[in-house]
């Protein structure tokens, strides 16, 4: 591997010079090189344990054999062409896939190229179903960047700075957040709330609702609480989309999150893991409801790249032959397991939280106050890379450390994590 050169300056001084200053970075310091599986490696040759995954987009790992193939395969054949100019098979293949993934009534698919891009247009779909304008997202969601998304998104002040105004219709109403205090029948009452006070039923076309928080941090909707959404929405006649983004592909133990709750979604939004990092993201819905916009009401210039395609099929493919979804569900007991043990020795540990593989701790001063402790969670989020373990934290207060890791790691990998994490704790 080719050393760093001791006379370039570092990445964190050539970025600030190159990249503006509202990109944020998690490790400023850290300038990855290459990776492979559960590992990534930097300019100067130190490996690393990866538990960010990409934010949730290597579930299959880095660089997966069968991907980097398929991906080879495509590039002799076809780049791009743009499907509103003409169509090609593997862009169709998916979405046949996807359909048959996402299951329940007919459905088709729309693919686009991001996560912003993909709940975008399940509004669009939505408002063009229902003929209705009003959305209704929920407290510590995170839909996007892009105006509408952002307008979504109630995750982080920081996100939504002084971009206003906002697009409107959008309203919010709690999340389910036990730890907090947030129960389904609080949640539950405050959104009838907002029904009787500031938007009707019959005004709102959809609701969109991440399953398990993502930024947010890490809190899982509770069943009985997802199922009660499903019955509202559907005794009003408003579109259920569930954005599944960072949740989906086995990250939590099911391919899809909602499946915990044994709920059918309308529109189903799908990014990150989809395609192992190549740029590619997708709504699937009900048939008629994917049928709502007329010709040229959807569509992207890069939306459905090939290469990103045969990716995406690749890991399809992966998932049934590795049995990740299963691997993925073992590897989040374990992980759970030994975080359950580690906040029985360490008193700031206040909550264990998440399902199947996309778990978090959340980081107090004292567990009777339950202050949220940002300055800790930095301390370990920085003490864990000094020794080889890269993490990402999460939540308003940025008090929650998350972990991620790909789908594909070990017992040993699982272990090594959570011995770096106690060392980064100071225990």
């Amino acid at each position: 591997m080719a050393q760093l050169s001791p006379t370039r300056p570092s990445i964190e001084a050539r970025r600030a010079a190159a990249v503006p200053r509202g990109l944020a970075i998690a490790h400023p310091n850290l300038a990855v090189a290459r990776a492979e599986g559960t590992r990534v490696w930097d300019e100067a040759g130190k490996e690393y344990l990866d538990f960010a995954c990409g934010i949730g987009v290597q579930n299959v790992g880095h660089r997966h054999p069968r991907v980097v193939s398929a991906v080879a395969e495509q590039l002799d054949l076809l780049t791009h062409m743009a499907c509103q100019v003409g169509m090609y098979d593997v862009y169709v293949e998916l979405a046949a896939r996807l359909n048959a993934l996402v299951g329940g009534p007919a459905r088709k698919t729309l693919l686009v190229t991001t996560g912003a891009e993909a709940t975008e247009n399940a509004v669009k779909i939505a408002r063009a179903h229902t003929k209705r304008q009003a959305v209704i997202a929920f407290t510590g969601g995170f839909h996007g960047r892009t105006m509408l998304a952002l307008a979504m998104t109630a995750s982080n002040p920081g996100y939504q700075q002084n971009f206003g105004p906002r697009a409107g219709e959008v309203y919010h109403t709690p999340f389910p957040y036990e730890y907090r205090g947030w129960s389904t029948a609080r949640a539950l009452e405050e959104m009838h709330e907002l029904f009787a006070t500031r938007v009707a039923p019959e005004q709102v076309a959809a609701v969109i609702i991440e399953p398990q928080l993502g930024e947010g941090g890490f809190v899982p909707a509770p069943a009985d609480f997802l199922r009660a959404l499903r019955d509202l929405t559907r005794r009003h006649g408003i579109v259920l989309i569930l954005d599944e983004i960072q949740s989906g592909f086995g990250r939590t133990g099911r391919m899809f999150a909602y499946e915990h709750a044994g709920i059918e979604p309308d529109l189903v939004t799908i990014a990150k893991s989809l395609a192992a990092g190549l740029p590619l993201a997708a709504v699937v819905g009900t048939a008629e409801m994917m049928d709502a916009p007329a010709p040229g009401g959807l569509g992207g210039t890069y939306g459905g790249n090939p290469l990103a395609c045969a990716a995406a099929l690749a890991v399809l493919d992966i998932f049934e032959s590795e049995r990740l979804v299963e691997k993925g569900a073992r590897l989040g007991e374990e992980l759970r397991a030994g975080l359950v043990k580690l906040q029985q020795r360490v008193p700031a540990i206040g909550d264990v939280r998440g399902l199947g593989a996309m778990l978090a701790i959340e980081l107090v001063t004292d567990r009777t106050s339950k202050a949220p402790d940002a300055a800790l969670a930095q301390r370990v989020l920085e003490r864990a890379l000094d020794r080889g373990l890269i993490l990402l934290k999460c939540g308003p207060h940025k008090n929650i450390v998350r972990f991620l890791p790909p789908l594909v790691a070990t017992s040993a990998d699982v272990q090594r994590a959570l011995e770096i994490v106690e060392g980064a704790l100071g225990t």
